[in-house]
């Protein structure tokens, strides 16, 4: 069965609420003006994404800020089910998209690296014989059977990054997962995405740094305001954001010093 992901008109709507807790004599208000209007407005935060990766792919995402790169990742995990359209997948996912997700932080780091396997369907026999390399890898020997509560963000980003990335996932989703950690651990875990990558599994990474996206992908997708604006190739891609998206104002300049002070009209 060859590894892929297909989106098909996926859509995905979210409500954001005026007021939480409404007090009495607003609602009262509302009724006596003859109000019916929800205390909700709604808006979509994915329009229409269609999207097929396929087995070998790595596939870098990029977009300003609120864009929905992440709501992207968490729609086909599955922690948001779309408002509309299909999302296919063939292949295990191992999602790195929060830090510390289905982590318990009263255990220590130890027993995580078991809730974590559990979660990911992998048997406490598997866990057993990957427990030495993922503590190995993450460098928290000497703090591995303390409650994760007492870690820093980038100790619980190491351990996460350690557990998703040793268990040899065939489809791996990564949401600026190389912002936690010091630039030792950074330089360990690139290179470490860097033999996944080379196994041909499908990869779906999103991030900020455009060095890396331009040095371990083979495609780039740009998304703006919850739609896909540019898929291909990542310098093409990149330059398209930029110029398109971050700097736009700077392109227009650019074109009118292009046609002598004229802008051409499509």
């Amino acid at each position: 069965m060859t590894t892929h992901i297909e989106l098909k008109n996926v859509s995905l709507k979210f409500r954001s609420y005026r007021n939480p807790s409404p007090a009495l004599k607003e609602h009262a208000l509302e009724f006596m003006l003859g109000r019916t209007q929800p205390g909700y407005a709604e808006f979509f935060a994915l329009k229409n994404i269609n999207i097929s990766i396929s087995h070998g792919e790595r596939v870098g995402v990029i977009g300003l800020n609120g864009s929905g790169k992440s709501t992207l990742l968490k729609t086909i995990v599955g922690i948001y089910p779309p408002t509309t359209g299909s999302i296919r997948i063939r292949g295990r996912i191992v999602p790195l998209i929060e830090v510390g997700t289905g982590f318990d932080m009263e255990m220590s780091g130890r027993a995580n690296i078991h809730l974590n396997g559990a979660l990911l369907a992998r048997s406490k026999e598997e866990m057993l014989a990957l427990e030495k390399e993922i503590i190995r890898f993450s460098g928290l020997e000497p703090f591995i059977d303390m409650p994760i509560k007492y870690y820093s963000s980038g100790m619980i980003g190491r351990l996460a990054f350690s557990i998703g990335t040793m268990i040899d996932p065939e489809i791996l989703l990564i949401d600026e997962v190389f912002s936690s950690g010091d630039a030792q651990f950074v330089d360990k875990a690139v290179h470490r995405m860097e033999q996944l990558f080379d196994q041909s599994h499908v990869v779906l990474f999103v991030s900020h740094d455009a060095n890396q996206i331009q040095r371990l992908c083979n495609r780039v997708i740009v998304i703006h305001n919850g739609c896909v604006v540019k898929d291909g190739d990542p310098s093409e891609s990149i330059a398209y954001y930029y110029s398109r998206i971050v700097n736009p104002q700077e392109a227009v300049q650019n074109q009118a010093e292009l046609f002598g002070g004229r802008i051409p009209i499509a």
